[in-house]
Order: C-alpha cells, then structure tokens, then sequence
C-alpha cells in the first residue's frame, strides 16, 4: 500500500539564555493550526525495534503549576480514553478511569 499523502506536525520551542522554553508554538497544516502558542506539551513515540516509548516533556516558564495539575489530569483521561480505542479492553480503561478520579479528588480538582 503506496502512502497517498502526508502530513506534517511542526512544533516550534523559543528557549532563553540558559535553554529553558520561554514559548512553545504548534502547526498541523491539515487541522487548520498555524503557529498556535501552548504553554506545555508532552509527546511519546514508540520504538518498536528496541520496545521502547521516547518522549520529550517540555513546559514554558510561565506555565502556572495550577495548570499543570489541570494539564495532567486532562492527559491521564485522554489516554485512558486512547488506551481504550486501541485495545478494547473495558476493565483496564476503568481502572485507569478511577485512578483518574483518585488522581483529581486528591488534588482537589473536583
């Protein structure tokens, strides 16, 4: 199977003096995103040669730790959400769900 067509993700990270991202800015071309700013962003990417997932966390300066937490909490549903069109499997997406909500009553975001 040919690949028809492809699309590019670009991210954009501004660092001070010292290397640490003062701005991050995003653009996904077929989504209609053009240099949208974002203050902190997690990618992982599967290594299936070595069995492994890379990823880059990175965070501006200014991202308030109150977002972060929010930012977290937001993440840990999509994957329990992600883990579950990619396995079907219903038990482990509801364990994942309910540390979710153990993970937002203990930092008081419910």
């Amino acid at each position: 199977m040919a690949v028809e067509h492809t699309s590019e993700i670009r991210l954009k990270v501004g660092l001070d003096e010292n290397r640490v991202p003062e701005e991050l800015t995003w653009s996904a071309e077929d989504g209609g995103i053009e240099n949208e700013e974002a203050k902190a962003m997690l990618l992982s990417v599967w290594d299936s040669k070595n069995q492994e997932s890379l990823k880059i966390d990175l965070w501006t300066k200014d991202m308030p730790v109150d977002e972060m937490k929010i930012f977290f909490h937001q993440t840990l549903m999509t994957m329990a959400d992600t883990f579950f069109k990619a396995t079907q499997d219903e038990k482990m997406t509801a364990t994942m769900k309910d540390f979710c909500d153990y993970f937002a009553e203990k930092l008081e975001l419910k």
